[in-house]
């Protein structure tokens, strides 16, 4: 079913499953005149004569047949202020999963249709409630599966990026109504900065959504997660770590060679970042057609990699891991060569030139923290001040940023070669159009689609 945006809707705002209390909310043109044939205030008279924002106790009943549901609380909040900018109903009841089924089958049949997901944030989104910044960050939150994540998002809700972008984008209007003023009038010099100023304002304005971009390494790594390979020989003690690194045994762990065939994948924080791992099959020639398929999709990940943890339990020299290590690192990957099993061979040899090497033990736990730190300077900006700067942590952010830039290099350069304000300013729009796309000035409707479907259901 297709909900418009003058539909009344209603979802279980909690989750899912036993508990003290479930919420139930309603927003909408309709949601008080919904509300109030399911829930009826213990001291009499219609809901809507109480107070906005004030808790009422009441029976919440089947609409059809009058028949008590439970008992609870409901608040309601008067557009525009409320979450959504719209008429909205809370209602609080116990939190069994047939009682709360029941009485959000109650909301419906009184008019009420079923909010899909991200549904209640749209609705903020498109009534000026929250920009799209705050909305993705809002989403984040909501999925923070460590510490990190949870500063980040904070950071991201307080809308410092779209403030960054909003700047450019003013700052770009000025430059385009010089550019156009000197189109449409050559002849009587109409523009108040000179072809000059035009492009150092160009310049700084590409610097600043430049400076933008840099972060995204960083909120990338925290927000979206680093798709990490653990990869070697076989038998070098690589489901062991990832295990560790999980805590807990996901993976089987055994003496012998090429137990693991099929990559192993999940997610787990390391300090300030989380790392998508993927757990590989050893890397040998084999005769196995279960283990040769293995390794090629090892291969695959390898290529789809960020981050590359090449794994070696020698305590001598291993030609085959220090090539792998050096392969990676030439292909433009971040790479840590990590010596298993410090603890039975502490004197493990180092890594091949200029790839970081971290020595540690599985079993012991010693040495995790030093990869925690390698992994951080390989990834996270330490003079970045979270909460206090513009930090991108989404790969739509960082594409419009990137376009925006592409394109005012475009027209700078185009200046630069003497071509006139016409092509330049086609450069300089689009660039807007850009920075527009970043902060929800203009926004094509499949990409908030696919924005606010991440979101659960009741948010």
């Amino acid at each position: 079913m297709t909900i418009s945006p003058f539909d009344t809707v209603a979802a279980v705002s909690t989750p899912f499953g036993k508990g003290g209390v479930a919420v139930i909310r309603l927003s909408g043109d309709d949601a008080v005149a919904v509300t109030e044939r399911v829930f009826f205030p213990v001291g009499g008279g219609p809901l809507s004569a109480h107070p906005p924002r004030t808790a009422v106790y009441g029976l919440i009943r089947d609409p059809d047949s009058g028949e008590i549901l439970d008992d609870g609380l409901c608040t309601l909040f008067k557009g525009p202020h409320s979450f959504t900018g719209e008429d909205t109903a809370e209602i609080s009841c116990h939190g069994g999963v047939l009682v709360t089924r029941n009485v959000l089958e109650a909301c419906l049949r009184a008019g009420a249709l079923q909010a899909p997901a991200g549904e209640f944030t749209r609705r903020a989104f498109r009534n000026g409630k929250l920009d799209l910044e705050r909305a993705e960050a809002l989403g984040n939150l909501l999925d923070a599966g460590n510490d990190e994540q949870v500063r980040l998002a904070r950071a991201g809700m307080n809308g410092l990026l779209t403030d960054s972008a909003e700047e450019v984008y003013t700052h770009l209007m000025a430059v385009l109504a010089n550019m156009e003023a000197g189109m449409d009038f050559p002849e009587e010099d109409l523009t108040e900065m000179p072809p000059e100023e035009i492009r150092e304002n160009l310049s700084r304005a590409e610097a600043t959504v430049r400076g933008l971009i840099s972060t995204y390494r960083t909120g990338h790594a925290i927000a979206e997660g680093v798709p990490t390979v653990i990869c070697g020989r076989p038998n070098v003690g690589k489901s062991a770590f990832y295990n560790r690194l999980l805590g807990r045994e996901a993976a089987i762990v055994t003496s012998i060679a090429g137990t693991t065939r099929d990559i192993l994948t999940d997610t787990a924080s390391l300090g300030r970042v989380t790392l998508r791992l993927s757990d590989t099959a050893g890397l040998r020639e084999s005769d196995d057609p279960v283990e040769r398929i293995g390794v090629e999709r090892a291969k695959r990940a390898l290529d789809e990699a960020e981050l590359v943890l090449v794994l070696t339990d020698s305590p001598e020299a291993d030609p085959e891991s220090e090539d792998l290590a050096l392969s990676m690192s030439r292909r433009g990957k971040a790479v840590i060569y990590v010596c298993t099993k410090c603890d039975l061979h502490p004197s493990a040899v180092g890594s091949p030139e200029g790839v970081p090497c971290v020595s540690l033990s599985s079993v012991t736990g010693e040495g995790f923290g030093e990869l925690q730190a390698a992994v951080e300077t390989a990834f996270i900006d330490g003079n970045l001040r979270m909460g206090e700067e513009a930090v991108v942590f989404s790969a739509r952010q960082a594409a419009a940023l990137r376009e925006a830039a592409s394109c005012l290099a475009a027209a700078r350069e185009n200046l630069e070669a003497g071509l006139p304000y016409d092509i330049c300013a086609d450069d300089v729009r689009a660039a807007m159009s850009e920075l527009g796309m970043l902060c929800g000035r203009e926004m094509r409707e499949e990409v908030l689609s696919e924005i606010f479907s991440r979101f659960c259901v009741g948010k």
